[in-house]
């Protein structure tokens, strides 16, 4: 099992994010895999923190996301991610070694 960081940058519709939401936000709390998900300024956007085999099945898991549907997310980066130091370095480490 990979770790990987997911960007997205949403588009200035601040409308439409706020309408689709709380769909976003269930449909990836279901996502299997994730470890964090939270948003980013300065862009707008957000940063979520997925375990999976590889980048290929984390573009899947994402895939159907609300946000990316209705065209909100304007790009997405899909990088993989090794944490090392902090106080929630071991619990990242759990899902590497499995």
């Amino acid at each position: 099992m990979a770790i990987f960081a997911v960007t997205y940058t949403y588009s200035d519709d601040v409308a439409a994010r706020d309408a689709h939401r709380p769909e976003h936000r269930t449909y990836l709390s279901q996502v299997e895999g994730m470890l964090l998900s939270g948003p980013l300024a300065e862009p707008d956007g957000a940063l979520l923190v997925i375990a999976a085999p590889t980048r290929e099945d984390v573009a899947e898991r994402l895939d159907r996301d609300p946000f990316l549907l209705e065209g909100i997310v304007v790009e997405r980066t899909i990088r993989p991610y090794t944490p090392v130091l902090g106080s929630q370095a071991p619990t990242f480490a759990e899902h590497l070694e499995r």
